[in-house]
């Protein structure tokens, strides 16, 4: 196991946009490693290995789980491939980044995170946001300075043009917006209210693909709070949180995928105190990965670990459910 002194090596099970864009910079930008990536598609592989500048290439993702200079994987795999082979790079003993959301369902997601626990590895979940300074301030702000937060609202949407192989639009790989851009609203407002008791959805499915393409749901607890969250893939880019609370509030704008080549802004209005709060452009991906390796090598347990994936789908479970037989659910 990799100590806090010893760089990770990273192996990446796919060539993904969001490896490719995201997590291979961010890695690449750290004391770490990128140290192979496959594909299905052997050329593919090889020919994304050479633009990247990572050592070696595998035609099949069980050749690379098989590569024994490796310290981890990152899982940016399709949906309903997350759980596979997060089990199967755990059962070679390998640490896992997979991207959100771990499984199709909170029974799968229970079962990685068990299998990853018997196993001995260390399991993280890829909400980068929570690593932002910014979502740092933000629970800051509600944990010190608002008074009984009553209400959360929280929307990710964003245009996801006519592609009929996208695996977004695929029922059997764990599509729709919900799962794709709608798991970071729920894990927003459980962030700052805590798991609800009930859950109700009202869903949309404009292109006939089988899969929720527009989403709204509320979140309601037993004491009266509540959250409103929303996704969809029909709209143009939103991606927004507001906080209220007796005492006042606070709301981000470009909230979950923050860019990091320019500052980003918090506003708020606290005890008749109005301010908006300006932070330094950051890659949340490399603080996420960071983080990982000093779970890694302090045998702790990350801020997204396999716990926080297994709550945030009960909720999203819920949220579907009742979606599809329109009325509350309990978050169970």
């Amino acid at each position: 196991m990799s100590t806090r002194t010893d760089p990770l090596t990273v192996g990446v099970l796919g060539t993904a946009a969001i490896a490719r864009d995201a997590v291979i910079p961010a890695v690449a930008a750290s004391d770490h490693a990128v140290g192979a990536v496959a594909s299905r598609d052997g050329d593919r592989a090889a020919s994304f290995a050479a633009t990247h500048s990572i050592p070696r290439s595998y035609g099949s993702y069980e050749a690379l789980l098989d590569d024994d200079a490796l310290d981890a994987v990152y899982v940016p795999l399709p949906n309903g491939l997350h759980a596979e082979w997060t089990i199967r790079a755990a059962d070679v003993g390998l640490h896992v980044l997979c991207e959100k959301p771990l499984a199709v369902d909170a029974a799968e997601a229970r079962e990685v995170v068990d299998h990853c626990d018997e196993r001995g590895v260390t399991l993280m979940e890829g909400f980068m946001y929570r690593y932002h300074p910014r979502t740092e301030r933000v629970l800051e702000l509600v944990e010190r300075e608002l008074d009984d937060v009553r209400t959360v609202s929280s929307t990710f949407r964003f245009p996801l043009y006519d592609r009929p192989d996208d695996v977004r639009l695929d029922p059997d790989l764990g599509g729709g917006s919900l799962m794709d851009v709608g798991c970071y609203p729920v894990s927003l407002a459980r962030a700052v209210l805590g798991t609800p008791d009930r859950a109700y959805a009202h869903a949309n499915d404009t292109r006939n693909a089988g899969v929720d393409t527009e989403l709204a749901g509320v979140l309601e607890y037993a004491d009266g709070r509540s959250a409103q969250v929303a996704s969809g893939f029909d709209t143009q880019l939103v991606q927004r949180y507001r906080i209220d609370a007796t005492n006042g509030w606070v709301a981000v704008e470009r909230a979950f995928d923050a860019p990091d080549d320019e500052p980003v802004e918090l506003t708020y209005e606290i005890d008749g105190r109005r301010g908006v709060e300006t932070f330094d452009p950051v890659d949340q991906y490399r603080l996420q990965v960071e983080h990982f390796a000093d779970c890694i090598a302090d045998g702790t347990a990350p801020l997204t670990g396999g716990a926080e994936a297994v709550a945030n789908m009960r909720v999203i479970d819920a949220l579907a459910e009742s979606a599809g037989v329109v009325g509350a659910v309990d978050v169970s």
